[in-house]
C-alpha cells in the first residue's frame, strides 16, 4: 500500500444511511460468508510471507533512489514473482480457469492474474475483488492480508453460480504506482462494474487508546479496532449497502465509512488515492477501497518487521467475512 495521508482519518464516519436490503439477499449473503475459516487465512498469509522472504527483489537500479523518500517506499526491497505464481496456483487449485492481464514494458512489464465465474444471468455486469501481491520486505499486513482475504472469497465462491459475474484480481506492482490497477482498468473501457472491493492492509488491529493516529478536535477514534471503507461519490451507494449488510447479520460494527467529494480526484481527496481502487474511480467505475489505515495504525508498515506474528487473524476474519457478504449480496448468488 502507498503511503497515505491524514486525509483518511479526517473523512472518517460512521455511515448512517440504510438502503432497503431484501430479507432474502441478506440471509443468502449471512450463509456464504459463514464460511470464511481463519484458519485458512492464517496459512494463506505465512504463505505469502515465505514467497516473498525467498523472492528477489527488483534491481535496485530500477529507480533514482536520489528522488526517492526509500524509507516510505523501500522500493530496493520489492518482490512479487514468487507471490504472483502462487496467487496463479491457489486459484487453479479452486477449479478456476485462470487469465492474465499482461503488458510489456522496458522497466516494468505487469502481469495482473484473473479467476472469473461468468454470471449465469447478468454475466455483462461484473463484480470485481481485488489485492495486490507485491510487496516491501515480507509484506505481511501489506499486502498478504489483503490477497488472503481474496483467496478465502474465492475459496467460497469456487463450483458456485451468481446471477452476475465474479472477478478476483492479483494486481501487480501497485507499490510503484498503481501500475498493474491502471493497466487492468485501462484494458477494458466500458465495462459494467457494479461493485469493486480493494483489499490494502486489512490485518492488523490495536484496540489501546491512542494507537489509532490522526488530528486532534476530529472524531476520529483514538483505538485502531476499526475497518476504513474509502469510497467516493459514485461508490457511496456500495458503502452504504456494505454497511447495512453487515449490520443485519450482526458483524459489520467495526466499520467506519469514508466518502470523498464528487469523483475523488478533486484537492480535498487526492491522498485518498493510494491504492488500486484509484484507477477504478478516475475510469468512472464503483470501488470500495479496503483498509486498516496502514500507517496511521501500523507501525510495521513498509518494515522488514511486517511479519505475521504482528496480525490480528480475528480481525482479519472478520474483515474477510464482511466482504463476502458484500460480495454475495452485489453477485446475487449464490443461486440454487
Amino acid at each position: 500500500m502507498r503511503p497515505l495521508s491524514a486525509a483518511l482519518l479526517l473523512l472518517a464516519v460512521s455511515c448512517a444511511s440504510r438502503p432497503s436490503v431484501e430479507d432474502a439477499a441478506v440471509s443468502r449473503a449471512g450463509d456464504f460468508s459463514a464460511g470464511v475459516e481463519k484458519g485458512r487465512l492464517v496459512s494463506d498469509v505465512d504463505a505469502f510471507v515465505a514467497a516473498h522472504d525467498t523472492d528477489t527483489p527488483l534491481d535496485c537500479a530500477l529507480f533514482d533512489t536520489s528522488v526517492i523518500d526509500t524509507t516510505r517506499r523501500p522500493v530496493c526491497h520489492v518482490t512479487r514473482e514468487k507471490a504472483r505464481q502462487l496467487v496463479r496456483e491457489r486459484f487453479e487449485a479452486l477449479g478456476y480457469s485462470v487469465s492474465t492481464h499482461e503488458t510489456q514494458d522496458e522497466r516494468f512489464p505487469t502481469v495482473n492474474v484473473l479467476a472469473e465465474l461468468p454470471g449465469a444471468e447478468h454475466p455483462d455486469e461484473v463484480v470485481v475483488v481485488g489485492a495486490h501481491y507485491d510487496a516491501f520486505y515480507s509484506g505481511a499486513d501489506d499486502n498478504s492480508s489483503g490477497v488472503a482475504a481474496m483467496l478465502e472469497m474465492a475459496r467460497l465462491a469456487a463450483g458456485k453460480r451468481f446471477a452476475r459475474t465474479v472477478r478476483f484480481v492479483g494486481f501487480d506492482l501497485e507499490e510503484i504506482g498503481l501500475v498493474g490497477s491502471t493497466r487492468y482498468v485501462q484494458s477494458g473501457p466500458g465495462e459494467e462494474i457494479v461493485a469493486s472491493l480493494i483489499f490494502d492492509c486489512v490485518g492488523y488491529k490495536d484496540a489501546r487508546p491512542g494507537a489509532q493516529q490522526g488530528l486532534p478536535g476530529f472524531p476520529i477514534p483514538s483505538t485502531g479496532d476499526f475497518l476504513a471503507a474509502v469510497a467516493n461519490a459514485q461508490s457511496r451507494p456500495r458503502l452504504e449497502e456494505l454497511y447495512t449488510v453487515g449490520e443485519r447479520l450482526g458483524y459489520g460494527g467495526f466499520l467506519r465509512g469514508v466518502v470523498t467529494p464528487n469523483d475523488g480526484t478533486g484537492p480535498a481527496s487526492g491522498n485518498l488515492m493510494r491504492s488500486d481502487h484509484a484507477p477504478f474511480w478516475m475510469a468512472g467505475h464503483s470501488a470500495l477501497f479496503l483498509t486498516d489505515t496502514a500507517n496511521f495504525r501500523n507501525p510495521h508498515y513498509h518494515k522488514a518487521s511486517d511479519v505475521p506474528s504482528t496480525l490480528d487473524f480475528d480481525f482479519l476474519t472478520d474483515v474477510t467475512r464482511l466482504s463476502a457478504a458484500g460480495l454475495s449480496f452485489w453477485a446475487e448468488g449464490p443461486l440454487p
